[in-house]
């Protein structure tokens, strides 16, 4: 089951698949097979504040329940770790020319509601646990998110919605 954080490092991953670059989340549900470089997506850090009075958003019309839902809000900045991993035995080579790559995609955009105000990248070393090379890269996003409550009371979902405007 994904929670909503999980959604949204599987749509960076998506992303940056669709712009040809092998991407995956850092704990997929199914064993990885890296051949090449991989850029693994994780959540390092998320920081949320309202988005609206008591972050109170209004209402929506729900066409498959036919019930009415309060929709409740956070701004949120996501901090993404997008670390790229590459075959040991290289000098590191692949792991700058897929950080090449990674920029390029990120400076084009992001996916819907999720795009990246910063990117840095850290550092180069040695992973011992996977024996891969790692460049550590961090990427800060701001995202709306939107939660869901039924008639009553209990949040039954939380999604990304939209890009904040500043």
């Amino acid at each position: 089951m994904n929670t909503g954080m999980e959604k949204i490092c599987q749509a960076m991953a998506d992303y940056l698949e669709g712009r040809g670059i092998p991407a995956s989340t850092a704990w997929p549900m199914t064993p990885r097979e890296e051949k090449g470089p991989v850029v693994v997506v994780s959540l390092r850090s998320c920081q949320a504040g309202p988005a609206g009075f008591q972050d109170y958003l209004g209402e929506r019309y729900n066409q498959e329940t036919g019930l009415w839902e309060e929709c409740f809000g956070k701004q949120a900045e996501l901090t993404l770790g997008l670390d790229i991993y590459a075959p040991e035995g290289g000098d590191g080579q692949v792991v700058r020319q897929t950080f090449d790559q990674l920029a390029g995609a990120l400076i084009l955009g992001g996916p819907e509601g999720l795009r990246a105000e910063e990117f840095s990248w850290e550092e180069m070393d040695y992973d011992s646990q996977s024996r891969r090379l790692r460049g550590r890269v961090r990427a800060v996003c701001r995202v709306c998110l939107q939660g869901i409550a039924e008639s009553g009371g209990e949040f039954v979902d939380f999604e990304l919605r939209g890009v904040v405007k500043q």
